[in-house]
């Protein structure tokens, strides 16, 4: 049987043009997969995803080595806003619809945590679905007209713990929660705006009332100085101190270069009468 010596020459050179194309493959793979050099964004922490294996160990913001062919998902660590807006009951049955903003972060040693377990998209998950449940439990405690009172700030930070108790064990680290925006039917916000408006002015008319009972009170310790003072100084006077002080006043006015008559004795108590004109 002939032997192909030419084929059987070739059989080294075939090998190393396939190894060479392997190779070729393998670059463009890895070059493909980013290389081993990964940067993370500030504001974010990256986390290694190797075929399915979830490392525990989250990357840092900068240039870090990874091995290659290995995802690395970036999950911000910023404060985040959500912005809800939902119809909620309130303690008398009413639908109130709520417009309520949420400041929150991902707890960043939680991030691996969080991929494995939720997702990347653990906002959608975890976060929302929560905030609807703590604002219908805390709304439907209070009656409609506390959303319009001083209640409204007590009524957002019971909101805030409520959400921070379910939602802290997960991750999610909260911040505040804000209450932008208050919805009635026209008919029951003017209702509770006019009942409101009562209660101000039932306020106010309690105010006048305490301060005309005030500058009462101050007349009444004001005129009974006065009748105090008016009977100390009864009791000084005699008849016979104003006998005298007539006596001196007749001698002053007799002394006068004045033109007088002077009748005497002609008064009661016997004191002159002085008539006449400059």
């Amino acid at each position: 049987m002939p032997t192909n010596y030419n084929a059987v020459y070739d059989l080294p050179r075939r090998g190393r043009g396939i190894g060479l194309v392997i190779l070729i493959v393998i670059g463009l793979l890895v070059f493909m997969a980013g290389g081993p050099f990964r940067t993370v964004r500030a504001g974010h922490v990256g986390v290694k995803d190797f075929f399915g294996s979830v490392s525990a160990n989250t990357l840092p913001p900068g240039i870090n080595i990874v091995m290659p062919l290995t995802r690395v998902i970036q999950m911000s660590v910023q404060t985040l806003e959500l912005k809800e807006m939902a119809d909620v009951p309130s303690k008398e049955g009413l639908i109130l619809s709520l417009e309520t903003s949420l400041l929150y972060q991902l707890d960043p040693a939680r991030a691996a945590e969080i991929y494995r377990t939720v997702g990347a998209d653990y906002a959608g998950t975890i976060v929302e679905p929560q905030l609807r449940s703590a604002i219908r439990e805390i709304t439907a405690s209070y009656e409609a007209k506390a959303l319009y009172s001083a209640e409204r700030e007590k009524i957002a930070g019971e909101i805030f713990e409520l959400f921070k108790r379910l939602a802290g064990p997960r991750g999610i680290m909260v911040q505040q929660v804000l209450l932008r925006k208050i919805g009635l039917p026209p008919m029951v916000a003017n209702a509770i705006q006019e009942k409101l408006r009562r209660e101000q002015e039932a306020e106010q008319m309690k105010f006048v009332l305490q301060k005309e009972q005030q500058e009462a009170e101050r007349k009444r310790i004001e005129a009974q100085g006065i009748a105090d003072f008016q009977r100390v100084v009864a009791q000084g006077i005699s008849p016979q101190l104003l006998e005298w002080k007539g006596i001196e006043a007749t001698e002053k006015l007799a002394q006068s270069p004045n033109s007088k008559v002077v009748v005497i004795g002609s008064s009661k108590n016997g004191l002159p009468l002085i008539l006449g004109e400059k």
